[in-house]
């Protein structure tokens, strides 16, 4: 393989496999690539792209049921539940949860775990009053408060979590069993790992992570929670007049359905929920015991809380960090630039990510710390 050389003497490869670690828009499966390229120009023989699909036709109208039905059955989505697929990514959902969910005046609770988490409460604080149950920001977002912690209240319309921190690192193990509402932004680890649904009254998430591409966001609702929309908000933004239209209400974001079509089937493939749980931690494992147990790499964040999803870590010397970034790219690792409210580096290890991905990291590592350490 050819090999240019850095100032300091260290060979990097700069040709063959490049990995993407950004936290979104990530990396694709390179079958799911080659799909869209290969069905571009003309999609199921109809002469036309995709992209050129009306979204009332039969065709278009059969791929998104397919993509509801492979949703039900990978996550086993009880039948009380409906799917909508809105635009917006979760941001816009922020301020729609306290607009669809919560009568006027009511509150609604907020577990703050990290960035994502606070954005979330700054938009829902417009729109209705909030309890914040627990915060780690005291601690810089470290860990995650335990449930027995969590100040709850019996009227809140609903309890707000992210389920994982892509800022900060932090992913929640496990889900309570609530007497309100649970809601989740699940954006980040949507379809890593098998789901009690059952305990949710709505799970919400991007696409761009795991499901596809930027531009649609998926909703999981259960029946009881789709009220009649509050006067003045506009009919696209309501959950109850979506479901009613099937998603159609205004002209839903095609393209994105299609791709996350094509990547509900190749999680299929690739042998389902627990499969991809397998290998997602597999993957963050093998990152987070060479961290721990190096002079140059640390974590702050508290073992139990890490996110098997994005791996967060610091260089003991942060002078370190630009040249650490600069040679990764010239290696092929993209994209491992923390977040810019958190700094030092951030590893997404998405369903796609392989693990020949996270092995050339691991070998860049050992070998920036040989030089450097």
């Amino acid at each position: 393989m050819a090999c240019i050389c850095f100032p300091d003497g260290a060979p990097a490869a700069h040709s063959g496999e490049r990995y993407n670690f950004a936290a979104g828009p990530a990396m694709l499966p390179p079958e799911v690539l080659a799909q869209i390229q290969h069905e571009l120009p003309d999609w199921q023989g109809s002469g036309l792209s995709v992209l050129e699909q009306p979204f009332t036709g039969a065709p278009f109208k059969g791929l998104m049921q397919q993509v509801d039905q492979d949703l039900h059955e990978l996550l086993g989505i009880p039948p009380n539940y409906c799917v909508l697929f809105m635009h917006g990514g979760a941001s816009c959902q922020f301020g729609l949860l306290p607009l669809n969910l919560l009568a006027p005046g009511q509150s609604a609770d907020y577990l703050e775990t990290g960035y994502w988490a606070s954005k979330a409460i700054a938009e829902a604080r417009r729109h209705a009053p909030l309890n914040m149950v627990a915060s780690g920001a005291g601690d810089g977002f470290s860990a995650i408060a335990p449930v027995h912690e969590w100040r709850l209240n019996p009227q809140a319309g609903y309890c707000h979590i992210t389920s994982n921190e892509t800022a900060n690192g932090l992913q929640l193990r496990h889900f309570p069993e609530l007497s309100v509402p649970l809601v989740a932004d699940m954006s980040s680890d949507f379809l890593t790992r098998p789901l009690p649904v059952e305990r949710f009254g709505l799970i919400y998430a991007s696409a761009q992570k795991n499901l596809g591409v930027a531009g649609l966001c998926l909703l999981i609702v259960r029946d009881d929670l789709l009220k009649a929309p509050r006067a003045g908000l506009p009919s696209p933004f309501s959950y109850a007049l979506q479901a009613e239209q099937q998603s159609r209400l205004c002209t839903p974001p095609t393209f994105a359905l299609y791709c996350a079509a094509l990547m509900l089937r190749w999680i299929r493939q690739q042998g389902g929920l627990k499969a991809m749980a397998r290998a997602g931690l597999a993957k963050s494992r093998l990152l987070y015991q060479y961290v721990d147990a190096s002079d140059l790499y640390h974590c702050r964040q508290r073992p139990a809380d890490r996110s098997a999803v994005n791996v967060c870590f610091q260089l003991r010397d942060q002078h370190l960090l630009a040249l650490f970034l600069r040679q990764a790219e010239q290696t092929g690792l993209l994209n491992l630039q923390g977040h810019a409210a958190s700094g030092g580096v951030r590893a997404s290890l998405y369903n796609a990510m392989p693990l020949a991905g996270v092995e050339r990291l691991l070998a860049f590592m050992r070998d920036f710390a040989r030089r450097h350490g």
